[in-house]
């Protein structure tokens, strides 16, 4: 897996979408790349900070925002209670 395929899978992987095939595959490539690992980081904490400002329920979101992220965050916010600061 590359760099640029790991950014096509983050949202699914992280919602649960992917086979476990493609999960381990992703995983490899999480061994071997630390810019993926602080990405996938950097991109789990902008959901986790998503949901802590609940911005998702009130505001629309701007037309720029990947769908990939929408969809993870708005994944992310289903499966877990949201946390308060």
């Amino acid at each position: 897996m590359t760099c640029r395929e790991f950014l096509d899978y983050i949202g699914a992987y992280l919602s649960g979408e992917l086979s476990e095939a493609e999960c381990r595959e992703l995983r490899v490539h999480l061994d071997v790349c630390s810019q993926c690992v602080d990405y996938l980081d950097s991109y789990q904490q902008t959901i986790r900070l998503s949901k802590i400002a609940c911005c998702a329920d009130s505001d629309p979101v701007p037309g720029d925002v990947p769908e990939d992220l929408v969809k993870a965050v708005l994944a992310a916010m289903k499966q877990r209670p949201i946390e308060r600061a």
